[in-house]
């Protein structure tokens, strides 16, 4: 995808919103997203807006004792849409070992903000979808 000089890296983007969420810095991440974004995560809910999402993310990180996002890929698709495939890391509070949860991300932006941020327990199911996101957004 050709990228002018006023366009967004949406990988970079991507990048920086996954560690602003290992450092546990909810403001950088929100500054991310547009006011009205809406954040869907596969059996845990979906969330409108910065106030539901800031309160989600923060309740759910508050759940973990070392939690990590580690990413394994992200792919630019073009329009506006980026798939990244992480593996989130990190013991549960009151569990005894370590959990290792791989995902899959549609991440979609309209002018440089994230718009739609939705998680898959599948990441290969993800990235079908960003795909086909990618596809009707063209």
């Amino acid at each position: 995808m050709a990228e002018g000089p006023d366009t967004p890296n949406l990988v970079e983007l991507g990048r920086q919103a996954v560690e602003a969420t290992n450092h546990g810095e909810i403001d950088p991440l929100l500054d991310l997203y547009a006011a009205d974004a809406v954040y869907v995560t596969e059996g845990l809910g979906r969330f409108e807006g910065r106030a539901a999402i800031r309160s989600f993310i923060e309740d759910f990180r508050g759940s973990f004792d070392g939690f990590v996002f580690e990413v394994e890929e992200i792919l630019d698709l073009g329009h506006g849409v980026i798939y990244a495939r992480q593996v989130l890391t990190g013991r549960l509070i009151g569990g005894r070992g370590r959990v290792s949860m791989p995902s899959g991300w549609v991440v979609t932006f309209v002018d440089g903000l994230i718009v739609r941020s939705a998680s898959y327990k599948d990441p290969d199911e993800a990235l079908a979808a960003a795909e086909r996101l990618a596809q009707e957004r063209g």
